[in-house]
């Protein structure tokens, strides 16, 4: 009975991180309980609206959108999460104090003022009047304490050492001293204008993100997650470490419209990391798999984080353009954690789960069919169509409430049940995911929102700054320049969420990063310089001590979260060699490359290389390995990873660059023939864990 109400708790910590993260902080009771859903679903009709046939300034909608979204934060989050100095009435959960209410609709209303003004600061842009400015300043505190409540501290205090920065910066030392802006010049900037809080990343929020956030709840709540764990481990399962590979996929299958890895571990992990640990996985390895699978959910294309959308906007390419580039590193990634899991089984002896324990797969496979109709209507329409990212999810939601709408009504008929009942539930299940997808939107729009003052102080003149700093402390070196990018990502992202941890570090190092590779003869594509911020943001969510992708596993596990990170990290870090890698090997993000046939097989060398590195950081290939046959790893996994170099080092060609693959599957095939006595006499012991 303790070890059921010990995996409850683990749980239901779990289900209560990813409700945070999703947007549930109060569960108001009485006449308050429908404000905050009814706001929500408000607010998705209104997302719907403008995709559909309400045709909007874009800065009317990127004020609204805000609007609705610090309206729902103050309805939602109390002040304090604890009581302080005995004030529960700031900690209030049960209900929404008029307190709230009252900031709530100021903020909206602060929100919407550029919106209710429009034509009058137009007019006297750049000469605010007193209003302007009281409004300005009480919009940036309100957005800031907003950002507090939803994601924490870390942003606001970025973000509030920016705007001292922006005044201080005459009273700094020479090396980082700036010309400084004026109280007229840093409202107008930030909240008259589409060059700070009203900028890019907000409207990339407002106008593509939130439908595919909504198309995630709405496959969520339908039941899609556990279709697709239920079928990955009907077609992996039986097979060595089945459980394992079988989270993979399934975490893969859920990243693909999920955009969370809480979101992903509760969906997922609930089912996998039983499963994990009932073949053999001890509970911290099992918790790290499944954090490693859920965290890269945000690499996989077509879908992926709410970042990837923001990269086609700073980039100015078509959102296809981003999935191209993102494919080979993407698939590649989780090529290699199928690897993993496999050597990992390999390691500790563990086979597969009994065929009778497991779900048929054709059985499963009708049972959840009708999840992927919606799922292939959106990739048929940003691939074959290609249409916009905003019209291909609002055509896939369409179709998906169809099928929420009859998916009950076809349960009941099959059991010989009542069909009204069952419409009704179907009705509800549509308004509820409706509510579930603007509440998981609160905090992707506060993150867009705050992070456009860090870009806005940036664009008032600090670029070339930053430029000129960075290059000093990397010595103009591009290589100690990336590995100060990628820590300090994976830094300021303990404390932020992906989009927003991707938007400061683009903002600051992505046009860096291009010019000191010009500089020093790289050219670096400024694709490749945001993916780069990209992959590191994404990483940041199972690095210790904060992870909290980490902490949720590990609370299903029963497992202890520091050591659960850290090997979450050490299985991710065949993730973090890939940037590294396409910012000097532009062909692994396909960039000028032409050819299905040159494209399939740079995707198989790259998936080669990321096996290496993975053997290299995890002491096993196909026996334990010796010391001496890691740098020979290394050495076939940077063959692999850049012909180009090696071609260059030899005198070659460029164009006959791939040649250089052979030497790097040599490499490779001398490590299996060093091994090969090892594994068949381990085959022939006991497995000992």
């Amino acid at each position: 009975m303790k070890k059921l109400q010990k995996k409850d708790d683990g749980l239901d910590l779990a289900k209560k991180l990813a409700e945070e993260e999703g947007g549930i902080s109060r569960r108001p009771e009485g006449r308050t309980k429908y404000l905050i859903p009814v706001v929500a679903v408000i607010w998705c009709f209104f997302q719907l609206s403008i995709a559909s046939w309400l045709i909007l300034d874009s800065t009317f909608i990127r004020a609204i959108h805000l609007g609705f979204a610090i309206l729902i934060v103050f309805l939602n989050y109390p002040l304090f999460k604890k009581p302080y100095f005995g004030l529960s009435y700031l900690a209030l959960k049960s209900r929404i104090p008029l307190l709230d209410i009252c900031i709530g609709g100021v903020a909206c209303l602060a929100a919407l003022y550029i919106a209710l003004d429009y034509e009058g600061i137009n007019s006297r842009y750049g000469m605010a009047s007193t209003l302007d400015i009281v409004v300005g300043i009480g919009l940036v505190i309100l957005l800031l304490e907003a950002a507090r409540r939803t994601i924490g501290p870390a942003l606001p205090i970025i973000a509030t050492f920016f705007i001292g920065y922006a005044f201080l910066g005459p009273y700094m030392p020479d090396v980082i001293s700036f010309k400084g802006v004026s109280l007229n010049r840093f409202v107008g900037q930030m909240t008259m204008s589409t060059e700070g809080i009203y900028g890019i990343p907000l409207d990339v929020s407002a106008t593509v993100v939130f439908l595919f956030v909504l198309f995630g709840s709405m496959l969520d709540k339908a039941g899609a997650g556990k279709f697709f764990i239920q079928l990955a481990l009907s077609l992996l399962g039986r097979y060595k470490g089945g459980p394992a590979k079988a989270a993979v996929m399934g975490s893969g299958l859920t990243g693909l419209v999920s955009g969370s890895s809480i979101a992903n571990i509760v969906t997922t992990g609930t089912f996998t990391i039983p499963m994990m640990k009932k073949v053999g996985y001890p509970a911290t390895k099992a918790a790290a798999v499944e954090v490693a699978a859920s965290t890269d959910g945000q690499l996989a294309p077509p879908i992926m984080g709410a970042a990837a959308f923001i990269i086609a906007e700073y980039v100015n390419v078509p959102y296809i353009d981003v999935v191209k580039a993102a494919a080979i590193p993407a698939f590649a990634s989780y090529a290699a954690l199928f690897y993993i899991t496999h050597i990992e089984a390999s390691k500790l002896g563990i086979r597969g789960m009994p065929k009778a324990e497991l779900p048929l797969f054709i059985k499963t496979l009708l049972g959840g069919l009708h999840y992927c109709i919606p799922l292939i209507m959106l990739l048929y329409e940003l691939i074959v169509m290609r249409h916009s990212p905003e019209l291909s999810a609002f055509n896939a939601i369409w179709v998906m409430t169809i099928i929420m709408l009859f998916q009950e009504p076809v349960k009941a008929y099959r059991k010989g049940e009542p069909l009204g009942p069952a419409f009704k539930q179907s009705v509800v299940n549509i308004f509820s995911s409706l509510a579930t997808g603007g509440r998981n939107m609160v905090s992707v729009a506060l993150a867009t929102a705050a992070a456009g003052i860090i870009v806005g102080v940036v664009a008032l003149g600090l670029g070339g700054l930053i430029t000129e700093i960075v290059d000093v402390i990397s010595g103009g070196n591009i290589f100690l320049m990336l590995i100060i990018t990628a820590l300090a990502s994976l830094i300021i992202g303990m404390g932020l969420p992906t989009t927003a941890t991707y938007i400061v570090m683009a903002s600051l190092t992505a046009p860096v990063i291009v010019t000191i590779g010009g500089d020093q003869g790289f050219l670096v594509p400024l694709m490749a310089a945001h993916l780069f911020c990209f992959y590191f943001g994404i990483l940041a969510d199972d690095t210790p001590p904060v992870g909290l992708a980490a902490y949720a596993a590990a609370a299903i596990a029963k497992s202890p979260p520091i050591p659960t990170g850290l090997q979450g990290f050490m299985y991710d870090i065949r993730t973090a060699i890939l940037p590294f890698m396409f910012i000097f090997n532009t062909d692994l993000i396909l960039h000028n490359v032409h050819s299905w046939s040159q494209g399939i097989l740079i995707f198989l060398m790259a998936c080669l290389a990321n096996f290496a590195f993975a053997s290299a950081t995890q002491g096993y290939f196909i026996a334990r390995n010796k010391f001496y046959e890691v740098p020979l790893f290394l050495i076939a996994s940077f063959v692999m990873f850049r012909p180009d170099q090696i071609a260059s080092w030899l005198d070659v060609a460029h164009d006959q660059r791939y040649w250089m693959y052979l030497i790097g599957l040599g490499v490779f095939g001398l490590i299996y023939l060093l091994q090969r006595p090892r594994m068949i006499k381990d085959e022939l012991t006991p497995a000992t864990i």
